[in-house]
């Protein structure tokens, strides 16, 4: 989307401006029952094709210190972070998000709810009278309590239903991704 201004009834109205705000590992991961190196992590897969459907602004929610390369290494250390209620530094971060209405947010499903890289992200901003969306990708624990953490770490933005997506059917999933947008009101 851009900050265009479009005519409705006859009165200038401002297109929502919309941040697509993803967590996304590559490399080795668990994919349909096994553990497979991926070249693009699958939550980047679903947050490119939101951004195909619906336009945005993409920005990848990445951390200083890598996450081990090895699978099963990278799983104990976010169970360690989640079970320290650490906040990993964060590579980067978006300048303000006093431009953007609607924030897509997306992450994979890590011990039942979000990396703990998002909730570093979260924290650093105001949220206050945004709309945020919220897209995770697992492969069988859904959303999680995501969606609750995120209405807890936001107070004042408006919360909308996530989007839980399998990583294995991620590739094949930009219907499923439509149809959700446009039930959440996204042009798309």
């Amino acid at each position: 989307m851009s900050s265009t201004t479009l005519e409705k009834g006859g009165e200038p109205v401002k297109e929502p401006r919309t941040l697509i705000a993803y967590f996304s590992r590559k490399g080795s991961n668990y994919l349909d029952g096994g553990v497979v190196d991926l070249p693009v992590g699958n939550t980047e897969v679903a947050a490119k094709m939101i951004q195909a459907l619906a336009g945005g602004d993409l920005f990848h929610i990445d951390t200083v210190k890598a996450y081990p390369a090895d699978y099963t290494q990278a799983t104990e250390a976010a169970q360690r972070e989640l079970s320290q209620n650490a906040r990993p530094a964060l590579a980067g971060q978006v300048d303000s998000l006093d431009g953007y209405d609607l924030v897509c947010l997306g992450y994979p499903n890590w011990w039942g709810t979000m990396p703990m890289a998002v909730w570093t992200f979260l924290e650093a901003h105001d949220f206050k009278g945004k709309t945020i969306l919220p897209f995770c990708t697992h492969e069988g624990s859904g959303l999680g309590q995501s969606e609750r953490d995120i209405r807890k770490l936001c107070p004042g933005a408006r919360v909308l239903r996530g989007l839980a997506i399998r990583g294995g059917s991620v590739r094949k999933s930009e219907k499923a991704i439509a149809a959700w947008l446009q039930e959440s009101h996204v042009p798309a």
